[in-house]
Formats: structure tokens, sequence, C-alpha cells
């Protein structure tokens, strides 16, 4: 059994249904707002996922600019080319060895990946290798410290969310985002908090979707039995108006020194 989560089919799918609720539209939204890209820029996607927010950059920089977008999943990759604009590109990569020349781009994004990056210093020398003297670097991810879910049995969410904390590397990144930008030649210039919050449980929410990612993850896990991982899901879903979820993820736009 894998630590971490393995993008396969199965979970691609799962990803690209939570990339389309509400929260996360608007999460891409906010990031779009952040960027105020500009027709004709160059960007690149560090993790493009679905391919969503790839496309939504590719439509606002217009046929003159141009968006690569890399990912380390073959299944998230074949997702996201169903979304291609003919000024995208996409390639098999990681944030680790990007494979594209120096001073390429205007703008570099990076949405739920680094917390899967282990050496993060390394992930942000090659942003910053990639980008143009000035270009700007987005980076957004969660801090797992903030989540509050509603339970029946505050002890089994407990085990469960714990047990769920070894599907990424960072739990806490954003927190250590501002000093590891600066150590790493990017000049902090924006940030800001992007809140999750579901009252009253919807398949079609945040984290509607997540919950059954959550119990497929932490199912055989932490001494969690499958019984049980789909036992704090029902009793989840069960909840109904009384459901309540919150998360907070962050926000940051720096500049290459």
């Amino acid at each position: 059994m894998t630590d971490q989560l393995q993008f396969d089919e199965e979970e691609s799918r799962a990803v690209e249904a939570t990339y389309a609720t509400p929260d996360i539209v608007e999460q891409r939204r906010a990031t779009l707002a952040a960027l105020a890209l500009e027709p004709g820029e160059r960007v690149l996607d560090v993790g493009c996922g679905p391919g969503y927010l790839a496309r939504e950059m590719a439509e606002a920089v217009g046929t003159d600019g141009f968006v690569h977008g890399v990912d380390p999943s073959p299944a998230m990759l074949a997702i996201a080319a169903r979304r291609a604009l003919p000024h995208m590109e996409l390639s098999e990569g990681d944030a680790l060895s990007l494979r594209l020349p120096d001073a390429e781009f205007d703008v570099a994004v990076s949405t739920q990946v680094y917390e899967y990056v282990a050496d993060i210093e390394g992930a942000l020398r090659e942003a910053r290798r990639v980008l143009r003297p000035g270009g700007r670097l987005l980076v957004l991810d969660t801090d797992w410290d903030s989540i509050v879910w509603r339970s029946s049995d505050d002890e089994r969410m407990e085990r469960v969310l714990r047990a769920w904390d070894a599907h990424l590397v960072h739990r806490d990144l954003p927190r250590r985002l501002p000093e590891l930008l600066r150590r790493g030649g990017f000049t902090l210039a924006r940030a800001e908090a992007i809140p999750v919050l579901n009252v009253g449980y919807r398949k079609d929410t945040y984290s509607g979707s997540l919950l059954p990612m959550v119990a497929r993850f932490v199912s055989g896990r932490d001494g969690i039995a499958p019984g049980e991982a789909q036992a704090w899901a029902d009793d989840l879903t069960s909840l109904g108006d009384n459901y309540f979820f919150s998360l907070s993820r962050y926000l940051f736009v720096a500049a290459r020194a």
C-alpha cells in the first residue's frame, strides 16, 4: 500500500468531479483574478490535473498567448486533453523535473500540488528557472489543520483524519510558504485565504466529492477496517441539513527576482 494518493484512472475521474463543484469553480475564479493574465502571456500550469484551470487560462491569454500543462499522471493528462485549445500543450512531468527551457514563461501556476512534493525548495528552483525575470508564480495549497468536519463520532473522525494525513507530504505548507518563497528567490506580492464552506450535505460540493475519496484512502490504514471507513462516510451523509464542513486554502503570488 502506497502512502500518497495515486492518481490512476479512478482517482483522476474523482478529482475531475471534485474540480467541477461550485467550491472549486469559485477557487479558479479567485485564482484567475489574482493572476490578472494579459493577452499574449505564456503560462505554465504545474500539476494541471484535469485541465480546467489550464483551459481557462488559455482563454484569458488568447491565441497570441500559450499555456503548457505538466502533470505526472497519464490518466490526468488524458482528461485534460479533452479540454485543450490549439494554443495549449500538455506533457508528462513533475514539479521537480519540468524539462522546459529556462526563462520560457511569464507566469507559473501550481494549485494543490506542492503539498505533495517532498522537496519544496527544488520545486521552487524549477519554477524560478522556467520564469523570465520579473515573471510571477502563483501557489495555492491547503492547511489541513484548518479542517472542521462535523461527525457523530469525534473519536472516529480524529482517526480518519489522522489516516488521511498520509495522502500528502506537507499538511501545513501554507504557513511556511512566504519564507520558502523568499528564500527561493521570489518577492511575495499577494497573499489571501480561500475558504471552503459546506453547510448541509450535498454530493456536488467539494466535501461531498472528497468524502468517498477519503473513505477509499483510509480503508485498511491505521487500524481503520473497510467497514469502519464506510460507516464513517455513511454517518456524515446521514447528517443531512446538519452536515458541516470547513477548510482553508491559501493563495500566494510572488515575483521572480
